[in-house]
Formats: structure tokens, C-alpha cells, sequence
């Protein structure tokens, strides 16, 4: 009887586990590669693209919670009846055939497991990556908030001009147009810096995570201060320079930085940046006892 009991309990654990993972990638892995395929190959929408993030968020996300898995199987089971409900609602998105609805789907569903699983705790648990799949799941709130996005476009416009003014070019300023030498140049939503700012916060979020930053929350807003403030200024810089290379008739390096990859290298070379950041405050703002 006592065998009879363990085996018992031993498919009840892992089958179950195993059963939901094999669901879960049946019914995801197809959408977790049309989203690869459209951030690697910018073949998705301009707004999906501003969830590029997810490249390496999804992977980090799995890894916190593959690094949980014990603390996970010491939680006891407490489903909670909220489970069933995230689950009926992430179904229907899901058959909802509507892109957006679909994404949000996946964390509604991950969020259903742990709450039928283990309840709040197990919620609680996983938060961290939940919050990571949330976050790098496509939808089109970035284009809701573009129109809010026009006094930023404006600011950089008018720095940006200021900016070539000094190093002696015949600049035109009109709202958010740049004119140099009869060339136009447009500080677009998606060129005022929204994506990279998303992206810059989004890493700053796996950076404190990772290094424990989450723990004061004094350096935690002085980081994120600090991400918001070197994603816009760099972003002001490449406007200036997108706009004197076009105004000079220097296509080659303008298509190079706005379309080519050495706007993909200009990104990196920013979340570098991040990580110097980081790296200097755990070394020059160690972490308090009180703090």
C-alpha cells in the first residue's frame, strides 16, 4: 500500500507537470517563434517591434522560474478558484483568433497555472516571471500612447536643431520637422525614443533583478532615473545625427543608423551603458543594512 502511495504521488507530481509542459509548448511555440521571427527579421508590426525586449526577457524569465522549481515544489497545494477564471478568460483570448488577445493570452495562462496549483503563493513565487512575459508580450498600447508622445518629439526636434545649429549647419525648425538644406527630417513617435526607452526600463528591470538592486529602493528609483535620462539623450543624439547625415547628403550612413544594423549596434552600445551604471552603483552606492 505504502509503494501503491508513493508511486501515486510520484505521477501525480511529475506527470501532471510534464503534461502541462508539453500543453504549454503545443499550444505557445508557435506564437513564440512568429514573435522571434518578427523581432529578429522586423517583419512584425512597427508596434510589436517595440516589444523587442522579449529577445532576451522570455529567455531570463524562464530562467527565474526554472531556478524556483524547488522552492516551487516545497509550496503545498492550495489551488484558488481565481485560477479557473484566468484560465477560461486566457482560453478565449486565445480562440479569440485577435493577435493582441492572443499574446496576452500567455501570461494569463501562466498566471491561471500557478494560482491553481499553489494559490497566491505560488503567484507570488513567480511574479518576477510573470512580470518579464507581460511585459514582452505584443499588443498595441505603444501605438495608444504615441499620440501623447508629441512633446517629447518636439523636445527633440528642438534640441536636436540647436544642437547642428552650433556646429554650423542652416537648420529649420517646425514642430517636429527638421529641415537642413531643403531635406526634411521627421521626429517620429517611433524615433522620439519610445521603443528604446521601453527597452532601456525593461532591462534596467532584468539588471535589478538580477543584481538585487530590488532590494533599496532609493537605488532602485536613482536607476531607473538614471535609464529614463540616458535613453532620451541618446536618442536626441542619433536624431542629430540622422538629421545632418540626410541634410548632407550622406544616405549611406543615415540608412546605416536608421535602418541598417548600426541602429541595432547604437541600442546595444546604450544598454551597455546601463550595465556600466549598475556595476558602478553596486560599487560606489553599495547596498545599506538600513537602506
Amino acid at each position: 500500500m505504502q509503494i501503491q502511495r508513493r508511486i501515486r504521488i510520484v505521477l501525480k507530481r511529475y506527470l501532471m507537470g510534464e503534461g502541462i509542459t508539453v500543453l504549454l509548448v503545443l499550444l505557445y511555440a508557435p506564437l513564440l517563434v512568429h514573435w522571434y521571427d518578427g523581432w529578429f527579421n522586423k517583419s512584425i508590426s512597427i508596434e510589436h517591434e517595440y516589444f523587442s525586449h522579449g529577445i532576451i526577457g522570455l529567455p531570463y524569465a524562464a530562467y527565474i522560474a526554472w531556478t524556483n522549481r524547488n522552492c516551487w515544489r516545497r509550496l503545498g497545494d492550495s489551488p484558488h478558484p481565481l485560477g479557473s477564471f484566468l484560465l477560461l478568460i486566457a482560453t478565449l483570448f486565445y480562440l479569440s483568433r485577435l493577435s493582441d488577445l492572443v499574446n496576452l493570452s500567455l501570461p494569463l495562462m501562466l498566471a491561471s497555472i500557478c494560482l491553481s496549483l499553489k494559490g497566491f503563493s505560488g503567484l507570488k513565487l513567480q511574479a518576477m516571471p510573470l512580470l518579464f512575459v507581460f511585459f514582452a508580450s505584443p499588443n498595441h498600447i505603444p501605438y495608444l500612447i504615441e499620440p501623447y508622445a508629441l512633446p517629447l518629439q518636439h523636445f527633440i526636434a528642438q534640441v536636436s536643431g540647436w544642437i547642428l545649429i552650433k556646429v554650423g549647419l542652416n537648420v529649420r525648425i517646425e514642430e517636429i520637422y527638421l529641415y537642413v538644406n531643403d531635406r526634411i527630417v521627421e521626429v517620429a513617435p517611433h524615433c522620439a525614443g519610445l521603443k528604446m526607452l521601453f527597452t532601456s526600463l525593461y532591462v534596467s528591470l532584468i539588471l535589478m533583478d538580477w543584481t538585487g538592486v530590488w532590494s533599496s529602493q532609493k537605488r532602485s528609483i536613482l536607476f531607473l532615473v538614471a535609464t529614463s535620462i540616458i535613453s532620451i539623450t541618446s536618442n536626441i543624439l542619433r536624431n542629430t545625427l540622422l538629421t545632418y547625415f540626410h541634410g548632407t547628403d550622406r544616405e549611406r550612413l543615415f540608412a546605416w543608423l536608421h535602418a541598417g544594423w548600426g541602429g541595432d549596434f547604437y541600442s546595444a552600445c546604450i544598454l551597455g551603458l546601463l550595465v556600466l551604471l549598475i556595476n558602478g552603483m553596486e560599487k560606489y552606492f553599495p547596498s545599506q543594512p538600513a537602506d
